[in-house]
């Protein structure tokens, strides 16, 4: 059974909460982490209940409705989020209070909401959702696996429509660990212009993402979701280019039949050859990236996955994500081929057609 993609609700730095709109107006941040732009919580959260939610769980929340809304379902048959650190605001706000009260009076919501599956634990609440509910954390392949989780769902028939999401936030405290590693910039650059800083590392940023997966076929669909498929710590290029290749055959398809090629090229030089690899010496087709307008971080595979089935949807790819603007040709859009790495370890491939 084919997967369709019915509705789609993504909060990330980019104005990207109206699923009627893509891209029209980019958001070029100049600060250290790319944040979020926060819809109006109170259009989807009692007031009462917003002060008691960190960040994150706001935006999850917000994201699941704006998902289900989209795709015309009041209760979805299986809630399904992936996340890489989970709510990393209320890990520290719980941390934080166990050294400033030397581990005695501690309040417990920062505790209870620290957890990886608060997410999907609050938006079954919020939904009266009494479903099949799981959460992956694995690393780079957090979303991923929470995808492929929910397509098999809906081909077993075990559930008729899944809202499948995934989230990671940064703080200025998680910021200031990182930022003493290579994977993140040491200069604050403005987030267009990542490309052209050849330097080790990227910029990171933060992304809540839900989409309602369907067996159903209709017009309103963005895309057909026909295959996912990750890769593990690959040995070198020449393993990446046989994987895709049986990727392709295994779905009937060249990569002479891809008509856009994603790529998840984050500006950092340690790790960015590999892309440019494939698109010198690979494909031979249009190129986009993505992570200019989103940061880096463990389930950037949403913004991903949002940007690839609206560029199907919508039958373009918005100049600012244009890879190769020389080379671009106007055509038909109708396979689009998301390829993506975490840090070089967790590579994902994804395939969506028209």
């Amino acid at each position: 059974m084919d997967v369709y993609i019915k509705g789609i609700g993504n909060i990330s730095p980019q104005n990207t909460i109206d699923s009627n709109i893509f891209l029209d107006e980019i958001v070029n941040h100049d600060t250290d982490f790319l944040s979020c732009i926060a819809p109006n919580y109170k259009e989807f959260i009692n007031p009462i209940q917003l002060r008691r939610m960190s960040k994150l769980i706001k935006m999850g929340i917000s994201a699941s409705k704006l998902c289900l809304t989209d795709a015309g379902i009041e209760n979805p048959g299986a809630i399904i989020t992936g996340t890489g650190l989970g709510l990393v605001g209320d890990t520290e706000k719980f941390l934080n209070q166990m050294l400033d009260n030397n581990e005695e009076f501690l309040a417990p919501t920062a505790f209870i909401q620290s957890t990886h599956n608060t997410i999907s634990g609050q938006v079954a609440i919020a939904l009266k959702c009494f479903n099949y509910n799981n959460t992956y954390s694995h690393r780079g392949f957090s979303f991923e696996s929470a995808l492929l989780d929910g397509m098999l769902l809906i081909k077993d028939k075990d559930a008729e429509n899944v809202l499948v999401g995934g989230f990671d936030e940064i703080t200025p405290e998680h910021y200031s660990i990182v930022k003493k590693t290579r994977w993140v910039k040491k200069e604050t650059i403005k987030s267009l212009d990542l490309l052209d800083h050849k330097t080790p590392g990227t910029i990171v940023g933060e992304g809540v993402g839900f989409f309602s997966l369907t067996g159903k076929k209709d017009e309103s669909n963005y895309a057909k979701i026909k295959d996912i498929k990750t890769i593990y710590k690959p040995d070198n290029k020449e393993e990446i280019e046989t994987k895709i290749n049986q990727f392709l055959t295994e779905n009937d398809l060249t990569k002479n039949d891809i008509d856009l090629v994603v790529l998840g090229i984050n500006g950092n030089v340690d790790t960015d050859d590999i892309y440019y690899h494939l698109a010198d010496n690979f494909f031979n087709t249009n190129y986009a990236y993505f992570k200019h307008l989103s940061g880096d971080y463990h389930t950037v595979g949403t913004f991903a996955l949002w940007f690839a089935a609206n560029t199907i949807k919508h039958q373009k790819v918005p100049e600012v994500t244009r890879f190769r603007k020389e080379n671009f040709t106007e055509k038909p859009i109708k396979n689009v081929l998301v390829y993506n790495h975490f840090r070089e370890v967790d590579h994902s491939i994804l395939l969506l057609t028209q």
